[in-house]
């Protein structure tokens, strides 16, 4: 298919450079560059965003996770339809081939589980954790997220950073934090290591979402070194006693949500 909301020619374009800086960060690959999408087409999807309702989002709160909505199915022909069929597109998954240099053939998730659109509102986190690692159904590997961010005029102080971690041998540092900017995207693998979030709560004023699209990447297999059993996201606490206090808090507000949906 051809593409017309990623802009591919750019991407290979400056494809050795963006292996680069993936290939060279450690202790996990990732890269982040801006400019994603050609920049009208980035525009009709920012405008094509839907409003969060609670009756076609998946808002349900957990107590490493608080008002994050998730949305998975779209008009077909649409905007958003068309951005995510490119995402899982030959094309696009043929330069992310060459950008990781996998051995193994990589798979786009045309059911984008846990990818999809990504909404948060005011006073949304996710703690720092290490995604699951085999897909549900098809059983193959998760080995790669791309995350793009649409926001516009994002100011710092709203928090809602991507963290990048590092907890090898013992450490306990951020390697980076990523503004989630508009146009914006992330590329990084995953595996036992790739600890990531955005653990900071959002402080938006009325009206400003955190609104990004998601999609995870898999191959039949992986590195041998790489295998462990199947386990679902599991989650670490980075920010000390405050992370505790908030993971109560949240888990509170899911059991009322349960509760209430009885």
């Amino acid at each position: 298919m051809e593409l017309k909301h990623i802009d591919i020619d750019r991407l290979q374009a400056e494809s050795a450079s963006i292996k680069e800086q993936f290939n060279s960060a450690k202790p996990f690959h990732y890269v982040c560059f801006d400019n994603f999408f050609v920049p009208e087409k980035a525009e009709i999807i920012h405008e094509s965003y839907p409003i969060v309702d609670p009756g076609t989002w998946d808002g349900t709160t957990y107590v490493n996770q608080k008002n994050k909505f998730q949305k998975t199915e779209f008009e077909t022909g649409s905007t958003l339809s068309e951005a995510f069929a490119e995402l899982n597109s030959k094309a696009f998954l043929s330069w992310l081939q060459d950008l990781t240099g996998f051995s193994e053939e990589i798979e786009g998730d045309d059911q984008l589980f846990g990818g999809g659109l990504h909404q948060s509102v005011n006073g949304a986190f996710l703690n720092v954790h290490v995604d699951y690692n085999i897909h549900p159904e098809t059983k193959h590997h998760r080995r790669l997220n791309v995350i793009v961010y649409m926001n516009k005029d994002w100011k710092d102080s709203y928090e809602g950073h991507l963290e990048l971690w590092d907890l090898t041998d013992g450490k306990k540092e951020q390697i980076a934090r990523i503004a989630p900017r508009f146009n914006r995207c992330v590329i990084f693998e995953t595996n036992e290591i790739s600890f990531h979030g955005h653990p900071k709560p959002l402080n938006t004023p009325e009206g400003v979402n955190r609104k990004s699209l998601a999609t995870y990447y898999y191959t039949k297999t992986r590195p041998q070194s790489e295998q462990v059993d199947s386990h679902n996201t599991i989650y670490v606490n980075t920010e000390g006693v405050g992370g505790k206090v908030k993971q109560f808090n949240s888990g509170i507000k899911a059991f009322l949500e349960r509760i209430n949906d009885r």
